[in-house]
């Protein structure tokens, strides 16, 4: 009987996590649709910019902007920067 559970479990397991990243992927689709056009050029360009000093992948930046209000934006960025591994 315990290895019937066993199976069960991980199917459980399976099927919340393949939840979890369904409504992340879902969450992140809908914050792109009610972002302005000129958000993905703008991320490639800060990108660009950070490229010059430090060197990143596109997957360790994110831009997102939130409407706080009718009149009030805020662009949010988080880079993901290397460990500085040079001996002083």
């Amino acid at each position: 009987m315990s290895l019937l559970d066993y199976f069960r479990s991980t199917k459980k397991n399976t099927a919340s996590l393949a939840k979890e990243r369904l409504q992340i992927i879902v969450a992140h689709e809908r914050s792109r649709r009610n972002s302005p056009s000129y958000l993905p050029q703008l991320e490639r360009d800060i990108l660009e910019v950070i490229k010059r000093y430090v060197e990143i992948t596109p997957d360790q930046v994110s831009v997102s902007l939130d409407q706080k209000g009718s009149d009030l934006s805020v662009l949010e960025l988080n880079v993901m920067l290397p460990d500085d591994k040079r001996q002083s």
